[in-house]
């Protein structure tokens, strides 16, 4: 019985420690892009370098070993990347990490058909979203989003009105 006790408590001593790593350590980094640039692709894809900058709003420095990146432009997958890595987002500070992606001639197609419709106007703005996650050691991964609009070149504005 005392064996069977014993066995209770590390379990339960386990779960909590793994109910607290799964908590949020506060508020969410704020992770945008900051840059892009062309890289050398294969074959029928197209290749980037995506550099984010990660704000961390925190009194606690984020440590990470691997980031994951993808991209959904009209809310289809556009572009994904990895990165191994490793670095820290400082407390109250900012860092700017670079993640290569691919950009499948496939998706690209599927997003130039899907914006071709012989019934309707081309889009004037396009919805982008960006997801991931920085990879921490243990249980301390980070998921990151963000989320935007984007007006297309020769898409009409509204009408700025005159001043009075």
């Amino acid at each position: 019985m005392a064996r069977f006790a014993g066995w209770v408590v590390v379990a339960l001593g386990l779960l909590g420690v793994l109910g607290c790593a799964g908590m949020p350590a506060g508020d969410p980094l704020q992770v945008t892009v900051a840059g892009v640039e062309p890289m050398t692709g294969e074959g029928l894809e197209l290749r980037m370098l995506v550099r984010l900058r990660v704000q961390n709003p925190n009194d606690g420095q984020v440590d990470y070993d691997g980031t994951y990146l993808k991209l959904l432009v009209q809310d289809k997958t556009f572009a994904t990347g990895v990165s191994d890595a490793s670095g820290s987002v400082p407390r109250f500070g900012e860092t700017v990490i670079a993640v290569p992606v691919t950009v499948s001639m496939l998706n690209v197609m599927r997003q130039v058909i899907g914006a071709i419709d012989a019934k309707t106007a081309p889009p004037e703005k396009v919805r982008y979203s960006l997801e991931g996650k920085l990879h921490g050691t243990g249980f301390n991964s980070l998921r990151f989003k963000s989320q935007g609009e984007l007006t297309l070149p020769g898409a009409p504005q509204a009408p700025v009105p005159a001043p009075p």
